[in-house]
C-alpha cells in the first residue's frame, strides 16, 4: 500500500501546477474581536449573542440567546420547531456534544410515505403535517443551559421576545424569501398566517405576535412552556386539523441526548465534531484522512487536480454514509472502523489521479464492525469557551406549516430518513436500513458543527447549513485554513465545489472553476453542474495574537459581532 500511495503522490505532483494554491487576494481579514466573537446567519441574532457575552454570559448562554433570536429573525431555518446539534469546548479543553435532533413520532412506520404499490408518494415527507418530526430545539437549549449556562434563563429568551413583539426590519434577501414561500404557507397552514401575508420589500417591519406569546411561555416555564400546557395543546390541535401524527405522548417523551464527541487528527490539528446520528463528523474526518497523504498545498486551489482529488474522496465517503450511518440508538454504526486512517487510505487505493471513477463502480467499504434549510453559528467567549451549533428545519421554512396561534414553523425532518432504500431525499442522498423510519428514532443528518484545536489550544470554530453540501463545505473550509493558509474570511469566501457519490456529478459555484479547469475535469470523465451558492459558513479563527477573527459568509446576510 505504501508504494501505491507514493505512486499516487508522484503522479499528482507531476500534473499539478507548480505555484501554491493561494487566493489572489491575500490577508483579507474578517471581523476582529479583542475578546469574544459571535458569527451567525443574521445581524440581529449575532448582536443579541454579543450583548449576552458583554453582560458576562458565557458561550452557551450566548448560544441559547442566538438560537431563540434566529427563530424570530430567520424563520426559514432559525427555529423552535426543529432541532440540531451543539459541540462545546471549555476554556480548559473539556469537550461535549448535545444531540437535540428531532425524533420520529410513535405512530410513524417504515412505509408511511409509500403507496399501496410501494412507490414513494410525492412530497408527503416534505410538505404538510406528516413531514414533521418531534421538535427538539427547546429541550436542547434548556439542557445546554442547565449544564453550562450562567445567566438566568429569562435573560436569554427576552431578546427574542422583544424582536418578535416589537418587530424587526427585513433585508432584501428576507423579503424575497417571505414572498416566495407565501403560496406554500397558504396551502399547508390550517390557520392562515396573517403576519406573513403581504408583498414584502426591503425595509419593511415584520411582527410575530403569536410567536412572542409562545416565547414568553418558554421564558417563564422553560421546557414545560413548549412540551406541556398551552403550547403543547396548540401543537396537538394543529396536528388534528392537518391529519398529523405527533401526540402529547411524543412531546412528553422527547429528550435531547448528551453524547461523546468524536475526534480525529489532520496534519497535527485535532478536530472535535458531532457523532451519529449526525453523519457530518464521521464523514468530515474520513475525508480529511483520505486526502492527508497528498500535498494539497502544492496544488492550485480549485484547479482540476485539486477538485478531482476531493471528488474522488467524497465518492467513497458518501457511499459509506449511505450504508452505515444512522441513529446509534437503533443501529450499530461502525464509527471506529470508519475513522480508522488505514481504512480510509485503503479506500483511496483505487484512486486514479488522471481519470474519474464512475460512482456506479464504487460501493461502500468494509470497515471493522463494533459490537435545505439549516443555519449555523459559532461563538467564542472571553474565557475561551467555544460553541459550534447547527440547527435546522430541514427544507427552507420546514414543512410550510405554522402552528396555529403559536407562531412557529414545524420541520420536515422526516424526509431525512431513508423513505425507501435507494430512493434519494430532497438533497439527492440515498440510504438504507441504517436510516429507515422507526418510532422514536432520530433521522440521519449531515450537520457538521466542528471545533479545531492544535497543541491543546483552540484554533477554529466552524459549521454551515446546506443539506448534503454541509460536510464538503466544512471540509473545504478546514483545508483552506490549514493547507492554503487562508484567513478566516478568505476561507469562508472561497468558492466551493461538491460531490456526494450519487448523483455522479461535481456541483460547483459560479466562478469556482475556470473554463480550462472545467474542460480538464470533463476530459478526466467528470460531469459538471452549476449549483449556485453552496453553503453559508460562519466561523471563528483564533489568531496568533489571541485575537478572534470572525468569518461571516457573504452568500447571505450573515454577520460577525465581536468586541
Amino acid at each position: 500500500m505504501k508504494n501505491r500511495i507514493k505512486t499516487l503522490l508522484l503522479a499528482l505532483l507531476i500534473i499539478s501546477c507548480s505555484k501554491p494554491g493561494k487566493l489572489e487576494t491575500q490577508h483579507v481579514l474578517g471581523t476582529i474581536g479583542e475578546r469574544a466573537m459571535v458569527v451567525s446567519a443574521h445581524p440581529l441574532a449575532s448582536k443579541v449573542g454579543s450583548e449576552i457575552l458583554k453582560k458576562g454570559g458565557n458561550a452557551v448562554d450566548a448560544a441559547v440567546a442566538v438560537q431563540f433570536a434566529l427563530a424570530v429573525v430567520y424563520p426559514n431555518a432559525g427555529n423552535i420547531g426543529g432541532g440540531g446539534f451543539l459541540v462545546y469546548r471549555s476554556k480548559d479543553g473539556a469537550v461535549d456534544a448535545l444531540d437535540f435532533r428531532e425524533m420520529a413520532p410513535q405512530l410513524a412506520n417504515r412505509d408511511m410515505y409509500l403507496d399501496s404499490a410501494g412507490n414513494v408518494i410525492n412530497n408527503l415527507s416534505l410538505r404538510g403535517h406528516l413531514a414533521s418530526g418531534v421538535p427538539g430545539s427547546v429541550d436542547g437549549m434548556v439542557e445546554a443551559h442547565k449544564k453550562y449556562g450562567t445567566l438566568p434563563w429569562s435573560e436569554l429568551i427576552q431578546p427574542a421576545i422583544n424582536l418578535a413583539e416589537k418587530g424587526h426590519i427585513i433585508t432584501e434577501m428576507e423579503a424575497k424569501g417571505l414572498n416566495n414561500v407565501q403560496k406554500s404557507l397558504l396551502e399547508n397552514c390550517t390557520v392562515p398566517p396573517t403576519n406573513f401575508s403581504k408583498e414584502w420589500v426591503k425595509g419593511d417591519t415584520i411582527y410575530h405576535k403569536d410567536l412572542a406569546k409562545t416565547l414568553e411561555r418558554i421564558r417563564d416555564n422553560e421546557r414545560a412552556g413548549f412540551y406541556e400546557g398551552e403550547t403543547a395543546e396548540l401543537i396537538i390541535e394543529e396536528m388534528k386539523r392537518g391529519n398529523g401524527i405527533i401526540t402529547q405522548e411524543d412531546l412528553n417523551k422527547y429528550h435531547s441526548v448528551w453524547r461523546t464527541p468524536i475526534s480525529g487528527m489532520y496534519r497535527g490539528y485535532k478536530l472535535i465534531t458531532m457523532p451519529p446520528p449526525s453523519s457530518g463528523g464521521v464523514a468530515l474526518i474520513q475525508l480529511l484522512e483520505s486526502v492527508e497523504p497528498f500535498d494539497l498545498s502544492s496544488m492550485s486551489h480549485n484547479k482540476a487536480t485539486y477538485v478531482h482529488l476531493l471528488t474522488e474522496a467524497e465518492r467513497r465517503v458518501y457511499a459509506d454514509r449511505a450504508e452505515y450511518l444512522g441513529d446509534p440508538d437503533y443501529y450499530n454504526v461502525p464509527v471506529k472502523g470508519l475513522l480508522n486512517p488505514e481504512y480510509n487510505r485503503e479506500r483511496m487505493e483505487s484512486f486514479n489521479p488522471e481519470k474519474a471513477t464512475p460512482s456506479d463502480s464504487i460501493g461502500h467499504g468494509q470497515p471493522m464492525l463494533e459490537h435545505n434549510e439549516t443555519t449555523h453559528f459559532s461563538i467564542v467567549d472571553e474565557q475561551g469557551n467555544a460553541v459550534s451549533l447547527t440547527t435546522t428545519l430541514n427544507g427552507s421554512y420546514g414543512c410550510r406549516v405554522i402552528v396555529g396561534h403559536a407562531g412557529f414553523l414545524l420541520n420536515n425532518e422526516m424526509d431525512d430518513f431513508s423513505v425507501k432504500p435507494g430512493v434519494p431525499n430532497m438533497f439527492g442522498l440515498v440510504g438504507g436500513k441504517a436510516n429507515e423510519i422507526a418510532p422514536g428514532k432520530r433521522m440521519l443528518s449531515s450537520m457538521t458543527p466542528t471545533i479545531v484545536e492544535k497543541d491543546g489550544q483552540l484554533k477554529l470554530v466552524v459549521g454551515t447549513p446546506g443539506g448534503s453540501t454541509i460536510i464538503t463545505s466544512v471540509f473545504q473550509t478546514v483545508l483552506n485554513v490549514i493547507d492554503f493558509d487562508m484567513t478566516m474570511q478568505e476561507a469562508v469566501d472561497a468558492k466551493r465545489v461538491h460531490s456526494q457519490w450519487l448523483p455522479d456529478v461535481i456541483m460547483y459555484e459560479k466562478d469556482a472553476l475556470t473554463e480550462e479547469t472545467s474542460k480538464k475535469l470533463e476530459e478526466m470523465g467528470h460531469k459538471l453542474l452549476d449549483k449556485g451558492n453552496i453553503g453559508r459558513v460562519d466561523a471563528v479563527k483564533v489568531l496568533e495574537n489571541k485575537k478572534l477573527e470572525g468569518g461571516a459568509d457573504p452568500r447571505g446576510d450573515d454577520f460577525a459581532s465581536g468586541y
